[in-house]
């Protein structure tokens, strides 16, 4: 027997919520699907359109950081945003608002690339094509 998903959703607890709140839906353009305010806390949830979970083993991480950055700098948790834009504009706008650059676009053997890290510390990956674009 399997269970049936119909959401993936990354929740990430940060200090900086507003800050957050304007990176990733004001300048990455992620829509409000829900937002609160609330005694017991805040939080916002953003829609990413279409969501994958890949997993990946230690071995293969540090060969995506090799081609996209040069050498072994990621965690555990590393965001993948497909964006329409073309990757030097879209790494400089993030950078204009708050994002701080790990390693300039590239072309890795999936998709033309570049690395930046958000204002919480969590590395995104820009890339342009996808193996799920036709599905």
């Amino acid at each position: 027997m399997k269970i049936t998903v119909k959401e993936l959703r990354l929740i990430l607890t940060v200090d900086n919520l507003d800050e957050l709140i304007h990176f990733y839906r004001d300048t990455v353009g992620l829509e409000t699907s829900k937002e609160w305010h609330e005694e017991t806390g805040n939080g916002i949830i953003l829609d990413a359109g279409r969501a994958s979970l890949e997993l990946i083993d230690s071995k293969h991480a540090a060969r995506i950081d090799q081609i996209e950055v040069g050498e072994r700098v990621s965690g555990p948790v590393r965001l993948a945003l497909r964006v329409t834009e073309r990757i030097p504009e879209a790494t400089e706008t993030l950078i204009e608002w708050g994002a701080t650059s790990v390693a300039p676009p590239t072309t890795a053997p999936w998709s033309d690339v570049a690395r930046v890290q958000a204002p919480d510390g969590m590395q995104i990956t820009l890339f342009a094509t996808s193996t799920l674009e036709d599905k």
